[in-house]
């Protein structure tokens, strides 16, 4: 979907140009800027100029998380264990290194925590200095990405509350100035952005939070919930087993880790003992940052619950990419503080490494249904992206032309999008959707009258539906009502008896109605 936006940005040369597949991306438009003015700079393609941008986020995101977490760890090696559990997140090895406005945006965000972190000790023109770059990264933050910026805001508006509650420091009035300061910035500047564009960011959040939150309570109080029917995709019994191990080995370093990392922050930098977790709790600290990403490693087991529910598993899934920050530095005190100790030998040299070996599998086997490409699988994201979709999006670019109005399922639409430049949409006409086009065994007369007066131009039918349930549970959209059951061939080859439908591609598997003799007809 960013991809069709980076198109459009080339091709227009005009920020903001509408998306029917992503109706809030074009209004966060840093990534395609990025990636556009690279492809401009240096003659690449868009697809290559993607990927070395993809590359070189990656690998700053390391360095800004490794300089973020030295700096209030202050240890190197803490640091680079920490960048290693990181690496146990979910959403590392795919969801935050694809093409995503959520790849830069979580750049940005540790970018700017590594800054506020590093300057934490300046005064007078360098802390002023600090403030305005940190400025720079939350204006760019705040119109890159939503969820990031709003990670950001809390981040900043936690450690203010921390500073201010901080006391027994000579320099707290000054520290908490200045993290106040980002604080504001950091809440105001997306806020700025989003009543600016009038961004209907709580029509785009809001249902997926509240429905995620109602089938966790549900789940809780033990009630049935909509989502029980779909069951969870299939998954290789040991990519299981290594995400359940991973998942208790984090569990095992944030028990042994949570008041060892708190300690760290007490006045005298004490690695164990009760009289530095008295000291935090009379308020006594030498870094709030410490203390607040000790705190907000108990974001993970309500991470991990979400993922465990159908509706609440997105919502989760973003959790994950920001609270795996802490769980890193929690793993990490616990590893070299705990099970390592102060002379590592044997098993507290050889055992901790496997350990980090195991959580970083885990992050790939969770990351995807199958994180080595297979054969097809229907509606299973990128396991559904084959040649012969992306085949039959080009013959549409070359044969029919761009910008040409299709209608069908969900992963042939982006391939249509992206490979064949066409317009696609997501709906019929307002209150119909594709889904009711597609499944009913005949046309009736509602479904006729709302193609005929729609502005669809062809119907693209994928038979390969028809040979299994869908693996994410919806063919069209994630709310059709019909979740989870299989398709007929029957039902999808119906528009061959239609009058004024006519046939115009056909390889065996997919086929191409032109429904524009429908509208002649009205």
């Amino acid at each position: 979907m960013h991809w069709i936006a980076a198109e459009d940005l080339i091709m227009a040369r005009r920020l903001f140009l509408s998306n029917p597949l992503f109706s809030i991306g074009p209004t966060y438009p840093a990534l395609e800027i990025l990636t556009t003015a690279i492809a401009d700079l240096t003659g690449l393609p868009l697809f290559v100029a993607g990927t070395l941008l993809l590359a070189i986020l990656k690998g700053t995101f390391i360095g800004a998380l490794f300089l973020f977490l030295e700096s209030i760890a202050g240890s190197p090696r803490i640091s680079a264990i920490a960048c290693l559990a990181y690496m146990g997140c979910s959403t590392f090895f795919l969801f935050d290194s694809s093409f995503s406005y959520g790849s830069l945006g979580i750049v940005l965000c540790v970018l700017t925590f590594a800054v506020e972190a590093a300057s934490k000790d300046l005064v007078g023109r360098p802390r002023l200095k600090s403030l305005g770059l940190i400025a720079l990264l939350l204006a760019s933050l705040a119109v890159t990405h939503h969820l990031s910026a709003a990670f950001a805001a809390i981040y900043f508006g936690a450690l203010a509350a921390l500073e201010a509650l901080r006391r027994h420091d000579p320099l707290r009035i000054k520290t908490s100035t200045a993290v106040g300061l980002a604080a504001i910035l950091a809440i105001a500047l997306p806020s700025l952005w989003v009543q600016a564009r009038g961004i209907p960011l709580t029509g785009y959040l809001g249902p997926v939070i509240e429905s995620g939150l109602d089938t966790l309570l549900r789940n809780i109080l033990g009630a049935p919930t909509r989502w029980e029917h779909l069951g969870t995709p299939d998954k290789a019994l040991y990519m299981r087993l290594t995400t359940l191990l991973a998942l208790l080995l984090v569990a095992l370093g944030l028990a042994t880790g949570f008041f060892r990392s708190l300690a760290m922050a007490a006045p005298s930098g004490a690695q164990s003992g009760w009289r530095s977790i008295q000291d935090i709790l009379e308020r006594r600290w030498r870094d709030s940052r410490l203390v607040l990403l000790s705190l907000l490693a108990f974001g993970l087991p309500v991470s991990v619950a979400f993922r465990w529910t159908g509706a609440g598993w997105e919502v989760g899934n973003r959790m994950g990419t920001f609270v795996f920050i802490a769980v890193g530095l929690v793993v990490a005190v616990s590893i070299v503080r705990f099970w390592q100790g102060r002379t590592p030998r044997g098993w507290r040299r050889i055992a901790p490494a496997v350990a980090l070996v195991i959580i970083v599998l885990g992050g790939v086997a969770s990351s995807t249904i199958n994180p080595i490409h297979g054969r097809y699988r229907v509606a299973a994201d990128q396991a559904s992206i084959e040649p012969m979709g992306i085949e039959t999006a080009r013959w549409a670019k070359e044969w029919l032309g761009a910008g040409n109005r299709f209608t069908t399922d969900r992963i042939n639409r982006l391939l249509l999008a992206g490979y064949g430049r066409q317009d696609v949409r997501a709906t019929i006409v307002e209150g119909v959707d594709p889904a009711r086009i597609f499944e009913a065994e005949t046309l009736g007369p509602d479904e006729f009258w709302a193609l005929a007066r729609s502005e669809i131009d062809f119907l693209l039918i994928d038979l390969r539906l028809t040979t299994a349930p869908p693996v994410l549970g919806f063919y069209f959209q994630p709310w059709e009502a019909r979740q989870g059951a299989p398709l007929s061939g029957a039902a999808l080859l119906k528009f061959n008896d239609v009058k004024g439908v006519t046939r115009i591609y056909d390889n065996g598997w997919i086929v191409i109605y032109d429904v524009r003799g429908l509208h002649e007809n009205l």
